[in-house]
């Protein structure tokens, strides 16, 4: 998938809250992650190709695992739950064999070579949901953390 870096304007704010609070709670950073990366799937979504649904149906944001605390990576990703209908297999004598030729987000993402030889280019429908909406992605998740640490302040009693 593409990766996407984020220069986060408003930092030094953010900073000062962060030095204020002492360690941010997990459950802020994720939950402000997510709805950043809300805007990506909801823009891919809209995006994508449009046959029969399944593959609309079958985007999804995936949270990475981290060994650091104060940090939450999300993915844009395709569901393993539809992979019965995303997945290609050969066949022979018409019966299916083990043999995975093709998984049907990825062809359409980031294209494939037809029966042919010829190249079909992929829509791009992800990368391009991504670059498109860096800026507004990046101002969700600051806002979010702003609006979460001065709540936590507040909370807390400082100022």
């Amino acid at each position: 998938m593409a990766k996407v870096k984020f220069k986060i304007e408003g930092m030094k704010q953010l900073e000062k809250g962060f030095k204020k609070l002492g360690d941010v709670p997990q459950k802020h950073v994720t939950s402000s992650s997510r709805k950043g990366m809300n805007i990506a799937l909801k823009d891919s979504k809209a995006n994508a190709p449009y046959e029969t649904g399944n593959l609309k149906k079958g985007i999804k944001l995936a949270g990475e695992r981290s060994k650091h605390k104060g940090k939450k990576v999300y993915r844009v990703v395709f569901d393993r739950e539809m992979n019965n209908v995303f997945q290609k297999f050969r066949q022979k004598d018409g019966v299916q064999t083990g043999e995975l030729i093709g998984y049907y987000p990825v062809s359409q993402e980031y294209g494939f070579f037809a029966k042919n030889g010829r190249y079909i280019p992929g829509y791009r429908f992800i990368s391009d949901s991504l670059k498109d909406n860096v800026r507004s992605i990046e101002r969700t998740i600051v806002a979010e953390m702003r609006k979460k640490i001065d709540q936590e302040i507040a909370k807390v009693g400082l100022k």
